[in-house]
């Protein structure tokens, strides 16, 4: 079985998580996600006043390198156990999820496009942009709702971290994107995507 991945990046708020979703709603079970953001690196050997104030937003923030491995292993047809952040708590969570070999996979995540070895695992690389004051109003929201966050300590971080590192390791990745969307409600570049899944499930079953 030929697997192919599908890279979405983006700067927080930017809609690529709502694009990928609605892949996944489309699809179901017939692709795999995999985000990047559970492959933070754990940090239970810090207090958590300590946790909130590192730098999320930096490429060394992140374990790459098991996700390029696992990424490896599914092309290999062989199972992985991913990681799972719990971003209440700024660290991993002692569990972790079986995921299958799979004919289509999608791989999300703001810097997934900064790694040129990540980057060459892609078959298609898509970027998802956004203007800043939509991104941060996201986040805000986001950050409230599903995280726990308060305000002070939301801009705290987008001011400190997120917009620097936004024009420094995440704006550039543009540039070597197969696709840039507008939006993540594109309808027009979701019915490409949807043709292209489409297309790759049914040489699968052939």
């Amino acid at each position: 079985m030929k697997t192919t991945i599908i890279g979405i990046a983006g700067g927080t708020g930017s809609g690529k998580s709502t694009f990928t979703n609605r892949l996944k709603r489309y699809f179901g079970d017939q692709i795999t996600v995999i985000y990047h953001d559970n492959y933070y690196k754990p940090h239970d050997d810090l207090p958590f006043a300590e946790r909130q104030h590192i730098n999320y937003d930096h490429p060394n923030s992140l374990d790459t390198d098991l996700l390029i491995e696992h990424l490896q292993a599914l092309r290999a047809g062989k199972s992985i156990c991913c990681p799972v952040y719990d971003f209440t708590q700024h660290t991993r969570a002692e569990e972790t999820t079986t995921i299958a070999p799979s004919r289509v996979i999608i791989v999300e995540g703001i810097l997934i496009l900064q790694d040129e070895r990540l980057r060459d695992l892609f078959d298609i690389k898509i970027f998802v942009e956004a203007d800043a004051d939509e991104r941060i109003l996201r986040r805000v929201v986001r950050d409230m709702q599903e995280r726990g966050r308060d305000l002070d300590n939301i801009i705290e971080q987008y001011l400190a971290t997120v917009k620097p590192m936004h024009y420094l390791y995440v704006e550039p990745t543009k540039n070597v994107a197969d696709i840039v969307l507008n939006s993540g409600l594109n309808d027009v570049a979701f019915d490409i995507m949807k043709t292209k899944i489409s297309a790759l499930l049914a040489q699968a079953e052939d």
